[in-house]
């Protein structure tokens, strides 16, 4: 269980950074995403398990591939 936990923090932590490396604040980034702001915190802070269609909207709204958003090594 707490691999899965990780994968999560770590994801988070990747969205967070690539938000803050292109200007973003999470209410721009939430709101582009279609998503309330809470709902990012949650996936920033590795609380939110997301859907893959989740996944691609923060991957489009960064216009990056999946392959670079899932890069969370």
């Amino acid at each position: 269980m707490a691999k899965r936990a990780d994968i999560l923090i770590r994801f988070g932590k990747r969205v967070c950074n690539l938000r803050k490396e292109q200007g973003y604040s999470q209410e721009n980034i939430a709101y582009a995403c279609e998503f309330d702001r809470t709902y990012l915190g949650g996936i920033e802070r590795g609380e939110r398990k997301l859907s893959l269609r989740n996944i691609e909207w923060v991957a489009d709204t960064l216009e990056i591939s999946l392959t670079e958003l899932m890069d969370v090594v």
